[in-house]
């Protein structure tokens, strides 16, 4: 019986978490390895085979002060882990995004556990960003091998001596065939004609607030500029649904709002149905893009949290929206912090919702974009790499 613990929090990582586990499953079956998965994730990863040590999908944050009540939340799951990982130490690591936690876990696992082997999937994006003066984050110390999903990111850590295997980005496996807009739009009952706004606004508590008023404020206006504007906002997370729907209310919005058990099944349909998105920066514009929905992004933090980040902590970054730092332009429009108000998304939306020069110019980006991600098959390969490292450490592989 070979053991995984598979670590990962928020939203987007419960679903490339579920993606990848389903791949261990294929290629320990396909090998004749009993696998047993155990995972710091969420009800995606739960369905796709894994036994759930913890629930982390709403544990996330962005910033020093919207962390702060995570703080208990987090000290009760590293105990537990930590009693666990006594009773039953794994076989071998794998890290999926989750920077903060998944680096400290890291450590640990390394300290205690020298002989097991780590594999960090979707590592932080510090090729894009820097803090200070620069460097990496801790994680080449601790890491046996990095499956990196953007091509600029196995130069970044490969140059700085980890071993790192490029897999591609696990969206390219989700893509499929899109269904035609009219079929979209029957299955999710939408008029045929109408334009449709997709609201993509929180995986993150945080984000419900600082994010979707903005968001709800730009829709309410273009809804009267625009009467027969349909407005769609699948949740995130079921605790997430009767506070967006409360939010619509409260906004005077005509919108629905797609529950997050019916959404992943969706997403197909509502980007296929979609003429145009406001979404927060993050894996959705990937998605967006591949699936050809022009859109504007943005992200807003506290005030304390902004103040520190550029100020003490020096951040920088040449984009937020991973199309724009693949791509290395500002092929989508990103609003930060001050700049992310009703009025800076109506302005940079409404070209876009047009048959025009600037919608053509985002779609044709796209087409390059698809081109730098790399071929179908991305979670196949780095569950073959991950199963790989974990037999050549065992004593009898």
């Amino acid at each position: 019986m070979v053991r995984l613990l598979v670590s990962t929090g928020e939203v987007s990582g419960d679903l490339q978490g579920s993606l990848l586990i389903q791949a261990l499953h294929r290629e320990a079956e396909r090998r004749g390895l009993a696998l047993e998965v155990v995972a710091l994730g969420g009800r995606r990863m739960e369905a796709a085979g894994a036994s759930l040590l913890a629930d982390t999908a709403a544990l996330g944050a962005i910033g020093l002060w919207e962390a702060v009540p995570l703080v208990l939340p987090t000290l009760r799951l590293q105990s537990r882990l930590r009693r666990w990982l006594r009773r039953h130490p794994p076989d071998g690591v794998v890290l999926i995004d989750y920077m903060g936690a998944n680096i400290n876990l890291g450590l640990r696992l390394k300290r205690t556990y020298p002989q097991v082997p780590i594999s960090y999937y979707i590592a932080p994006q510090e090729w894009a960003w820097r803090m200070g003066d620069g460097g990496t984050t801790r994680l080449i110390g601790f890491t046996d091998r990095i499956l990196a999903i953007f091509p600029e990111e196995a130069r970044f850590y490969a140059s700085r001596g980890a071993e790192v295997t490029w897999v591609g980005h696990p969206l390219i496996d989700t893509l499929g065939e899109l269904p035609s807009r009219s079929e979209a739009r029957r299955r999710l009952d939408l008029p045929a004609t109408a334009p449709v706004l997709l609201l993509l606004p929180a995986s993150r508590p945080q984000e419900l607030r600082y994010l979707l008023p903005v968001m709800l404020e730009a829709a309410v206006a273009l809804q009267r500029r625009r009467p027969d504007l349909e407005v769609v906002l699948p949740a995130g997370l079921e605790s997430f649904e009767e506070r967006l729907r409360a939010a619509v209310a409260q906004a005077g919005l005509r919108a629905r709002v797609i529950p997050a058990s019916q959404a992943d099944a969706l997403r197909p349909d509502l980007c296929a149905a979609a003429d145009g998105a406001v979404t927060k920066s993050g894996t959705a514009n990937l998605e967006l893009a591949l699936r050809g929905v022009p859109q504007v992004t943005g992200y807003r933090v506290s005030r304390p949290t902004a103040l520190v980040a550029r100020h003490l902590l020096r951040f920088q970054v040449a984009h937020i929206s991973p199309v724009n730092l693949v791509l290395d332009e500002r092929l989508v429009p990103e609003l930060l912090q001050e700049a992310f108000t009703a009025e800076g998304i109506l302005s940079a939306l409404e070209p876009l919702l047009d048959q025009g020069s600037a919608r053509e110019r985002m779609l044709e980006g796209y087409g390059r974009l698809r081109r730098c991600l790399g071929e179908p098959g991305v979670t196949g390969r780095a569950a073959s790499a991950i199963l790989d490292q974990v037999q050549h450490a065992q004593p009898c592989a």
